[in-house]
């Protein structure tokens, strides 16, 4: 079998890692699956990639804190950038001929740079599935549903695609009734649940003892994402550590993020380097390891992250971001009301409001609860990927 992976890259580091997560997956669970992921992310020279995977390395876009578009290295115009990127995923589909085309959250891509991929497969390789996979949330009705109108992505959804992927569950969201789908591409989607992450390449004691955390200390891991908009959840953490009053000593690691800028990391380590009681990282592959030796996680919202944090079953303050989507916002509130985590509003990220929830935290002596989402997605996206490169082909339907 042949899979090609298109993943956007506007910005942070979650849709490739979830990506590659369900690739990594799918490599160990079908025998002699070839998969070919085109990107523009930065990370993925970064990330752990899994044998029988392979990439094409898109030049980067990128995406600032408002959400305006710009060419992230090159010296170029837009436009150019972009015809550039569509030409080469387009090269990649005629010479690879995928048994299918997994697209990560936008049907015809950034921009529409997909769009000429689609019609060449329409065209000449009727036979490829094409499966669109979506994130549980992704922005509020009202914006998706414009968005999606706008994009006249319902109706290329509907025409092209065999299936639609929802890795999330209709228990914190349910997405084809909140972005209003017809009864058609209702039809054609799956709720997938949500991935499942792993326990790390180290154990929980290896971590502490790698920062000399004893058994009577306490591991708090901050973790502000890509890093890219995380400086203020950092920074107001460190003002809010120093005035925590616990019945136990407090050990700090702060987790940067690559996207951070270069002025932001500066400033952080400075505060740390000069308190023997905190630590900087500024990027790790392998979050999980550090998140299952935490005793308590601060972080930002992303999918990523919380399916971390749920699946290693650890107890977190999360902070979500909300602009310029409120993707984080809603999972965090739902998922808070369901007694996940506890969510901290950014407009209320305060140092007395993260200091008292701090310490709420510490002196709840609790475990973590039980978590009864489904996290069986990686599962289920192989058998459904399966059923269907096997299924028998599909008509050829008439688009106007």
């Amino acid at each position: 079998m042949r899979l090609m992976v298109y993943s956007h890259d506007a910005f942070g580091l979650g849709n490739i890692r979830r990506m590659v997560a369900i690739c990594d997956y799918l490599l160990k669970a079908i025998p002699n699956v070839s998969i070919l992921v085109v990107s523009g992310s930065p990370a993925l020279h970064q990330l752990r990639l899994p044998d029988g995977l392979d990439y094409i390395k898109l030049p980067c876009l990128g995406r600032d804190a408002q959400g305006k578009m710009g060419v992230k290295f090159l010296r170029t115009e837009l436009t150019d950038t972009l015809k550039l990127r569509s030409e080469l995923i387009r090269t990649a589909a005629t010479n690879f001929q995928p048994d299918a085309l997994l697209v990560d959250k936008k049907p015809n891509g950034l921009w529409k740079e997909l769009q000429p991929t689609l019609d060449y497969l329409q065209q000449h390789s009727p036979q490829t599935r094409l499966i669109l996979l979506l994130r549980d949330i992704l922005d509020s009705p009202a914006v998706t549903i414009a968005q999606w109108q706008r994009e006249n992505y319902y109706t290329l959804t509907t025409t092209r695609y065999d299936q639609v992927w929802i890795v999330g569950s209709p228990h914190v969201f349910d997405a084809p009734r909140m972005y209003e789908f017809s009864p058609e591409l209702q039809a054609k989607t799956r709720f997938m649940g949500y991935i499942r992450r792993g326990q790390g390449q180290r154990s929980a004691a290896a971590v502490r003892r790698s920062l000399n955390v004893t058994a009577a200390e306490r591991l708090i891991l901050v973790t502000p994402g890509g890093g890219g908009d995380g400086f203020r959840l950092a920074n107001t953490y460190l003002d809010a550590s120093a005035a925590i009053v616990s019945d136990q000593p407090l050990i700090s690691l702060i987790v940067g993020g690559p996207e951070m800028p270069a002025a932001q990391k500066r400033h952080l380590r400075q505060r740390i380097e000069s308190q023997p009681y905190l630590h900087w990282l500024e990027f790790t592959d392998d979050l999980a390891s550090y998140i299952t030796a935490a005793d308590l996680v601060v972080s930002m919202g992303g999918y990523n992250t919380i399916g971390e944090i749920l699946s290693l079953q650890r107890r977190a303050i999360v902070v979500p971001r909300i602009d310029p989507v409120e993707e984080q916002w809603i999972r965090a509130r739902r998922m808070a009301a369901l007694g996940l985590f506890t969510t901290i509003h950014p407009d209320q990220l305060t140092v007395p409001h993260l200091t008292q929830t701090l310490s709420q935290e510490l002196r709840a002596h609790l475990p973590a609860p039980g978590y009864l989402l489904d996290f069986n997605a990686l599962p289920h996206i192989t058998a459904a990927l399966l059923g269907l490169v096997h299924a028998p082909p599909r008509q050829p339907e008439l688009v106007a």
